[in-house]
C-alpha cells in the first residue's frame, strides 16, 4: 500500500555528532517484514557558528526471525551566519544475523561527511557480535562489539588522511513503559586498536511517546567525546532534538 506522510517542524539545540546510534533505528515490530520511519527537522543551532538546520532523515529495515537489514541516510543543509551553506550526511547499512537466540552476527558498512566537523569524509566497515542480556518483554539489554576498519580524510590544511582499526563497543537498554511510552539508551566506547589513548565515547538516550498509531512525538539527548578530533573542533560535543516522527510498517 502506498504510504502518504504529513512532516512536521521541531526546534533543537545542536552540535555535530560523528557517532551513529544504529540502535536507535531498530524498529520493534511483531511481525516480519518491511518497516521504517522518515522525518524532517528544522532547528536553531549555537555553536562555532550560527545556523539555520534543516534535515531529512529516511529509515528502512526488513525482519525476519533471523535476519535483519536496515538502511538510514540521513541528510542536512545549514545555513551559517546568514549566506554560507554548509552540509552533512550519513548512509548506513547494517546486517544481522541471529544464529542463537541470545547471540547474533553483524555487518556494516557507513559513509559520512560532514563540513562543520571539517570531515571530508569518514567510511566505516565492521564486522562482530550482538548479545541479548534481557528477554523481558518490557525491559531489553544488548551488549556489542565489533572490529572496525576506518578511513577518514579531513577539510583542514593540510589535508590529513587516516586509516585506522577501532574496536566498537556498545551497551543499549530500552524501557517500555506502555505501548506509548518508550525509552532508549546507548553508549558506545571506540578505541583505535594500536593506541587505546585515542578513543572516542558517544551516550545518546531517546523518549518517545505515541500520539496516534503512526505518529510519535521524540526527544533525543546526544553527547559525545573525541580524543583527538580534527584542529579547531572541540573533544566535547552535545545534540538536543525535539521532533515528530511518522513510521510505518
Amino acid at each position: 500500500m502506498k504510504r502518504i506522510f504529513v512532516l512536521f517542524v521541531l526546534l533543537g539545540i545542536t552540535t555535530h555528532a560523528q557517532i551513529i546510534n544504529t540502535e536507535s533505528l531498530r524498529m520493534v515490530t511483531d511481525t516480519s517484514g518491511w518497516s521504517g520511519s522518515v522525518s524532517l527537522n528544522i532547528g536553531l543551532v549555537k555553536n562555532v557558528k550560527e545556523l539555520v538546520k534543516i534535515s531529512n532523515k529516511i529509515h528502512v529495515q526488513y525482519k525476519t526471525p533471523k535476519h535483519l537489514v536496515l538502511f538510514m541516510n540521513d541528510i542536512s543543509f545549514d545555513r551559517a551566519d546568514g549566506d554560507n551553506f554548509i552540509n552533512k550526511g550519513v548512509q548506513h547499512l547494517r546486517y544481522n544475523y541471529r544464529f542463537k537466540p541470545r547471540i547474533s552476527w553483524e555487518f556494516f558498512l557507513q559513509n559520512q561527511y560532514n563540513a562543520i566537523s571539517k570531515i571530508a569524509y569518514r567510511r566505516l566497515a565492521g564486522t562482530g557480535f550482538r548479545f541479548k542480556l534481557s528477554t523481558h518483554e518490557k525491559y531489553k539489554a544488548y551488549l556489542g562489539s565489533l572490529v572496525m576498519y576506518e578511513t577518514e580524510k579531513t577539510t583542514e590544511f593540510p589535508t590529513v588522511h587516516h586509516k585506522d582499526w577501532r574496536n566498537s563497543t556498545y551497551f543499549s537498554f530500552s524501557f517500555y513503559f506502555n505501548d506509548n511510552i518508550s525509552l532508549i539508551s546507548t553508549t558506545y566506547y571506540q578505541p583505535k586498536l594500536r593506541e587505546f589513548s585515542d578513543y572516542r565515547m558517544a551516550h545518546q538516550s531517546t523518549l518517545a511517546l505515541k500520539i496516534f498509531k503512526n505518529l510519535s512525538f521524540k526527544t533525543a539527548f546526544n553527547l559525545t567525546y573525541d580524543s583527538f578530533p580534527v584542529n579547531g573542533i572541540p573533544k566535547k560535543q552535545y545534540q538536543l532534538i525535539n521532533g515528530l516522527v511518522y513510521s510505518f510498517d
